[in-house]
């Protein structure tokens, strides 16, 4: 399956508890911090709840 890299462009701190979740799943800590995940339609729907904290790099 096609792998997809997602970089952290905002930070966590005044965030809902629901998206530091969903950061946290998606293996993100920091701002600059680039992890590889598979590309399922469960990794895209936590990409979409955070989408303005969050790069897609292609």
């Amino acid at each position: 399956m096609a792998k997809i890299k997602i970089k952290q462009i905002r930070s966590i701190c005044s965030k809902t508890p629901n998206q530091i979740k969903n950061m946290e799943a998606l293996g993100l800590r920091k701002i600059g911090h680039v992890v590889e995940k598979e590309d399922t339609p469960q990794i895209r729907g936590m990409i979409k709840k955070v989408d303005f904290m969050v790069e897609i790099i292609e």
